[in-house]
């Protein structure tokens, strides 16, 4: 009875099944998905060949880092933070401590304090201990001075986006005019005064304008030619390591796990032929 009882319960279960997925399948064909703009004219990240790439043999370019920052500093930092960077973390890009210092102590934002005699609110000068002090005080003033959005921090960026720097370097070299074929297909698609098209962008539109604007706008100290698309390289890069910083260690890590794995398989192997040589089993 119990049997039977169990029995009509899952016959049940698979009815209620079937019947939702008959109910979903009539309803896509009676009632096909409209295409939208940005199913239509987003496009997949640009490939990207970093000197970080790679599960065991990647290694960070420390020239290549510093041209990211200089990026960072000249371009970005106007109204992106990197909360989770502190500037002595600038040293395992090749920095001394002088340099790291006077970076820190130059920085046009100073970190909050308070004012040591009357203990109201103020700033001061940055040291190396400090994070990069955050560009706007709250969301909304980042709001009030980018076109009602807020910019994200840059800190983990290339971590929290689907295919990291290559999506951080196509949107920066991807901004376009709006195809004259997607106007045609979408009348009401136009792209908003005060926002920018750029189909590597989930909505196909943002409010940042075009960051990298012209080749030479910051100029390289190492003598490497900067072009926007160097320049987008160079600072997906350098976004890659403030994202990871320890990915040297890591990689050096595996090797030494896969190392010591193959060790003890062959060990344990080995011990497997002693223990049962000679026996039936």
């Amino acid at each position: 009875m119990v049997r039977i009882i169990g029995g009509l319960i899952g016959l049940g279960f698979v009815f209620v099944l079937l019947l939702g997925l008959g109910s979903t399948v009539i309803s896509m064909v009676n009632e096909p998905a409209v295409e939208s703009a940005e199913h239509a004219f987003h496009e997949d990240p640009k490939e990207l060949d970093l000197a970080s790439d790679g599960a065991f043999t990647g290694k960070f370019d420390r020239r290549q880092l510093q041209r990211g920052f200089q990026v960072y500093k000249e371009v970005c930092a106007a109204c992106h933070s990197l909360n989770l960077v502190s500037f002595r973390n600038l040293a395992d890009l090749g920095y001394s401590e002088a340099e790291v210092k006077a970076i820190a102590g130059q920085w046009p934002i100073e970190t909050p304090a308070p004012n040591p005699e009357t203990g109201e609110a103020a700033t001061r000068k940055n040291t190396a201990a400090d994070k990069f002090p955050a560009v706007f005080a709250n969301d909304i003033a980042a709001r009030a001075a980018n076109n009602n959005a807020v910019p994200p921090d840059l800190s983990l960026i290339t971590k929290a986006r689907h295919d990291g720097a290559a999506y951080v370097y196509s949107l920066l070299t991807g901004y376009q005019n709006q195809p004259a074929e997607l106007l045609r297909k979408f009348p009401d698609a136009k792209t908003p005064e005060g926002l920018h098209y750029n189909p590597y962008f989930a909505t196909l539109n943002l409010a940042m304008a075009p960051p990298l604007t012209a080749d030479g706008q910051v100029g390289y100290t190492d003598g490497t030619r900067a072009t926007k698309a160097q320049m987008a390289k160079d600072v997906s890069a350098f976004l890659v390591w403030t994202a990871e910083p320890r990915l040297e260690a890591r990689h050096s890590a595996g090797w030494a796990a896969a190392i010591f794995l193959l060790i003890f398989c062959f060990l344990t192997w080995g011990a497997y032929q002693s223990v049962w040589r000679g026996k039936e089993h």
